[in-house]
């Protein structure tokens, strides 16, 4: 009885390793995939490039608020400076 059991799952297993090579060679038949990418897709690739190449730091910002210190001309309005610590950090 054990022989009649092993003869037919290796006929099963057999037969599905038939069908997956008639499928492998369905597909491989078939053609190649092709991918299309729209035009938004690309200008959203356009986009992030741009913004990864873009410098973190605003060097002309930063050297007129560097002057303006040195200078003593820079000021902060502590009302203004505490309405907005109070929006983001206060309830």
């Amino acid at each position: 009885m054990r022989i009649e059991a092993y003869n037919q799952v290796a006929q099963i297993y057999g037969a599905q390793k038939t069908t997956a090579k008639a499928r492998t060679n369905a597909a491989t038949s078939m053609g190649r995939d092709e991918v299309s990418i729209s035009s938004f897709g690309k200008d959203l690739q356009i986009a992030k490039n741009a913004v990864k190449n873009a410098d973190d730091v605003r060097a002309d910002k930063v050297a007129d608020l560097k002057q303006r210190i040195e200078n003593g001309t820079y000021s902060v309005d502590v009302d203004d400076f505490a309405s907005v610590l109070l929006s983001k950090f206060g309830q």
